[in-house]
């Protein structure tokens, strides 16, 4: 995964986290406030229910209270108090009833089917007994009580609140109701209200989420674009960079060819045709001086080849290379150096051995470059985990995150990094005044995977 991908997801993420817990809390707290909204909306809708039921049953009673205290008990004076009863009646559901504490019922306005019935064993479809709950709310003295019941105006079963007393000298049971549907659906209408609240947070919310992770993509987007632009600069002056080193590197070679083993190869044959000609009079001395220029200019020819790529590095392997390296740096930079090779040395694939010889190579040519320094130390460790190459000096040290940066300077590091980096090491930089560090590690999964045919592309 990238790193600006996950730059990225680490906004991103937090966000909808915070986004998802701020929409879970805001839904807490709009359901713990509609459950109390509504249990106080309920409260008050069943209180003032109970007050007029209360206030409907004392009407009646106050209606009949002439016949019932007048301490008269015949038929013909319940029935007149019945009539009462029957033509007290409110709106189209409003009605008294009257039963018997047997649970006969005595009168019902609204179903005269049922007079005369003993209802004593009707249960709703809960299963609760209505008429014995009535009953026994009126023996204690009267009282509420919750029941379903079919609703005159629509024949729907219905729940219901009734209010009921005794009327214990003519053993009756009188109670009047109301219907709860308009309180459930007042309180159905509440819970909507609440639920579409809910949802219109939840998307303001989601808006918000959604528009922060615009903001967040556009930021990045822009971003990547100047990291994108920034990025080409460097690698057209790498290219630049390269192709100059690259003419440098090849002037040098042409300089190096020119003025010292051409010169000496033009010698050797102005000596070997003055020897041609002065062979019979001056003995072999001209070709005594050709034959040492010769040697120099085979030597010369050595060197030039061993800096392009050493013979000890193929025949003698990595450690003897950077050994031979190490003192012909420390006799022309006059620092001291000292190699060291930990572990069981082993064999390395061609790569490897490249990339941690050039790295050497190039660490110890920005030695003494730039660092100033009196000692260099090299370690070479071998072990089960992979291959390390560190390399020390002692000199002034430098700013490496600032060259890190400049796409003009560091080049000779980024470089070091891509070689390493190429094979699947890692490479590190640390310096401070008084010691720079350069570590290469190779893990031993790299080294295993760079088969023949690799090792030979790399």
């Amino acid at each position: 995964m990238r790193l600006k991908l996950k730059v990225f997801l680490l906004a991103v993420i937090p966000l909808l986290a915070s986004a998802a817990l701020i929409a879970w809390a805001v839904g807490q707290q709009e359901k713990s406030l509609s459950q109390r909204e509504r249990a106080l909306v309920e409260s008050a809708y069943m209180a003032n229910k109970e007050a007029e039921l209360r206030h409907y049953v004392d009407l009646a009673q106050s209606v009949i209270a002439p016949l019932y205290q007048s301490g008269r008990d015949d038929e013909a004076t319940k029935a007149e108090a019945m009539r009462l009863l029957a033509a007290l009646d409110y709106g189209a559901d409003g009605y008294f009833f009257l039963y018997d504490m047997s649970g006969r019922n005595l009168m019902h306005p609204r179903q005269p089917e049922l007079m005369g019935r003993n209802l004593w064993e009707m249960r709703d479809a809960q299963g609760q007994p209505i008429i014995q709950q009535l009953i026994g709310k009126a023996r204690e003295g009267g009282g509420y009580v919750q029941y379903v019941w079919q609703k005159p105006s629509t024949q729907q079963i219905t729940p219901k609140l009734g209010y009921v007393v005794s009327l214990p000298r003519w053993n009756w049971m009188l109670g009047t109701g109301l219907y709860l549907d308009d309180i459930h659906a007042t309180l159905a209408e509440l819970d909507q209200q609440v639920s579409d609240n809910v949802r219109t947070t939840m998307w303001w919310i989601a808006g918000i989420a959604l528009a922060g992770i615009a903001v967040l993509g556009a930021c990045g987007l822009a971003f990547n674009l100047s990291e994108s632009r920034e990025a080409d600069h460097k690698l057209r002056l790498l290219a630049r960079q390269v192709v100059k080193s690259q003419e440098d590197e090849r002037a040098h070679l042409s300089r190096e060819l020119h003025d010292g083993t051409s010169q000496t190869l033009v010698s050797i044959k102005l000596l070997l045709e003055s020897a041609q000609a002065q062979l019979d009079r001056d003995g072999s001395a001209p070709l005594a001086k050709a034959l040492a220029r010769l040697n120099d200019a085979l030597h010369e020819v050595r060197n030039i080849s061993h800096r392009l790529r050493p013979a000890e590095l193929d025949v003698l392997g990595l450690p003897a290379a950077l050994e031979q390296m190490g003192r012909e740096f420390s006799e022309h930079s006059e620092m001291a150096f000292d190699m060291r090779v930990g572990g069981a040395a082993s064999p390395l694939p061609d790569a490897v051995s490249t990339v941690l010889f050039r790295v050497t190579q190039e660490a110890l040519t920005n030695i003494e470059k730039h660092a100033e320094a009196g000692e260099v130390q090299v370690r070479l460790v071998f072990g089960v985990t992979g291959v390390r190459l560190r390399i020390t000096d002692d000199g002034v040290g430098f700013d490496a995150q600032a060259v890190a940066l400049d796409p003009r300077r560091g080049i000779g590091l980024r470089n070091m990094r891509e070689r390493v980096e190429s094979i699947g090491g890692r490479f590190q930089m640390r310096s401070r005044p008084g010691r720079t560090e350069v570590v290469v590690d190779v893990p031993a999964a790299s080294l295993r995977r760079l088969s023949p045919s690799e090792r030979l592309a790399a």
